[in-house]
């Protein structure tokens, strides 16, 4: 009788862990957004260096079919800025990533998909990439090369982020 009581409550003890394991496991992306995010940005960063161009890559994560919160982590590849020049009033990479990443959380497109007007405080910039994760959606986006040059690098950060698979 005494063994069995120590089954039990070992049992007890144990099967809560085991299901929380389990849970955790079927979770969101969510949960490991902080590991995924820095391992697609430092993919992002490989790839931009290897084609020798310099900006802002960014990485973010919603829950959910519609966003009502991100989370978001970036790093800045040589520069994040365009300084002006006589010419030219220069660029914020930041902002402009920042701004392909907004549109992409509203269409659920790619940056520059044309699917609509770009709205203010959007331009229609390509270069920004969007799949699906586990409960939600990843977006991704680089600025500072030409665009094709932006989407390629942001199609790599993407790749990373959802296991090579856009969801789409």
């Amino acid at each position: 009788m005494r063994k069995w009581v120590l089954v039990v409550m070992m049992a007890v003890m144990v099967l809560p862990a085991v299901a929380a394991k389990r849970a955790e496991s079927k979770g969101s992306d969510a949960k490991g957004f902080d590991k995924t995010a820095d391992a697609a940005l430092a993919a992002m960063r490989a790839k931009a260096d290897g084609m020798g161009i310099g900006g802002v890559a960014v990485v973010t994560y919603f829950e959910g079919e519609t966003i009502q919160s991100w989370s978001s982590k970036m790093v800045v590849v040589g520069r994040y800025k365009d300084a002006p020049t006589a010419t030219d009033k220069g660029n914020n990479l930041l902002g402009i990533a920042y701004a392909k990443a907004a549109e992409m959380a509203d269409t659920l497109k790619d940056s520059g998909s044309g699917v609509r007007p770009p709205m203010t405080g959007e331009f229609g910039w390509q270069g920004g990439v969007i799949g699906r994760g586990k409960g939600g959606y990843w977006i991704v986006a680089f600025s500072g090369g030409k665009s094709e040059d932006d989407a390629a690098i942001s199609r790599v950060g993407l790749a990373k982020a959802t296991g090579g698979d856009r969801g789409r």
